[in-house]
């Protein structure tokens, strides 16, 4: 076999241009930046997606805050359903 030859150039360069072409067309797909050799990214500023961006950012923000909040409240219903009926009623006697 001629690993040397010509075919085998063009079948080098062939299995990148088509691994490129897949690499491009799934990240088109699924909305990343499309990037190339000469100038970095060729996503264009668009307002409406750091917009997007920016409100799920505030939301995921929020949503996580409400998180811990519940796993709070879950720990303390846990400790309730866990400890015995007098510690219970005696802290909560206290609290009066």
């Amino acid at each position: 076999m001629d690993w040397g030859g010509p075919g085998f150039v063009i079948a080098i360069i062939a299995i990148s241009t088509a691994g490129w072409l897949i690499s491009t067309w799934i990240r088109a797909k699924h909305g990343y930046p499309i990037e190339n050799e000469w100038s970095g990214s060729t996503a264009k500023s668009d307002p409406a997606a750091e917009r997007k961006i920016e409100l799920l950012s505030n939301e995921n923000g929020r949503l996580t805050g409400q998180i811990s909040r519940l796993e709070e409240r879950i720990a303390v219903l846990e400790r309730i359903a866990t400890d015995p009926a007098e510690r219970t009623a005696r802290e909560i006697d206290s609290l009066r």
